[in-house]
């Protein structure tokens, strides 16, 4: 009895933690599937606005946490290009969290793909260091969408953060201000298998980006290899 015990006790130790990064392997897996999808979108992300930002993060299928409030909680990934002045290739992802904010009341409370845009460094370094509230620690505005809509618009010049969204089909700019994103560093040290800090993921290479982060990154690297 005790032999079977402990033969248990070692089966589970060694498959939660292999399950929790599967579980997040398909979330950076999603994340890939999704910026495919809304690339190949023919309103999609402008390409001289995507060209202009120094970091994507893509949380798949967001739910609202609770019928009658207007909060919402989602976990997905970061990119951002390499290089202390952001021109290299798309790096490693590191793991994100969205929180609370009015959008799952403005989306009827189904399942949201986001996609955030951060447009200059200070909102990336910001953001992979603690927890910012959008619209407050740093602006955000709705996206402009459509291959003829431009990043010299007001909207676009001034924000810090541009953020869509695809629920049912439908992609467009949506304003996720009073929600807050941070880091997802307990999710970073599931799917890395160590703990590993954000900012050192995107920024220093402390890691190869695991495969399952192969359609994201050839996603960014096909559709904008180049920071104008």
């Amino acid at each position: 009895m005790k032999k079977a015990l402990v033969a248990l006790a070692l089966v589970t130790a060694i498959s939660v933690p292999a399950f929790g990064q599967n579980k997040e392997e398909d979330r950076v897996k999603n994340a890939g599937r999704v910026m495919s999808e809304i690339m190949n979108l023919p309103d999609n992300i402008p390409q001289n606005v995507l060209d202009k930002a120094d970091c994507v993060v893509v949380l798949p299928s967001v739910k609202k946490f609770a019928i009658g409030i207007g909060g919402s909680y989602g976990r997905g990934v970061m990119t951002c290009r390499s290089g202390k002045t952001f021109h290299g290739k798309w790096s490693a992802p590191t793991m994100m969290a969205l929180e609370g904010g009015s959008f799952g009341l403005q989306l009827g409370g189904q399942a949201t793909d986001f996609v955030l845009l951060l447009m200059n460094d200070n909102a990336a370094a910001s953001i992979l260091k603690s927890k910012v509230k959008l619209g407050g620690d740093a602006s955000v505005a709705a996206g402009p969408v459509g291959r003829n809509a431009s990043a010299e618009t007001d909207v676009a010049l001034n924000a810090q953060v541009l953020s869509y969204s695809r629920a049912k089909g439908l992609f467009a700019g949506i304003s996720l201000s009073g929600s807050t994103l941070r880091p997802d560093n307990d999710a970073n040290k599931v799917l890395y298998g160590k703990e590993v800090k954000a900012d050192d993921v995107v920024f220093n290479n402390v890691v190869p980006p695991p495969a399952g982060a192969s359609q994201l990154l050839a996603t960014l690297n096909k559709k904008s290899p180049t920071h104008s």
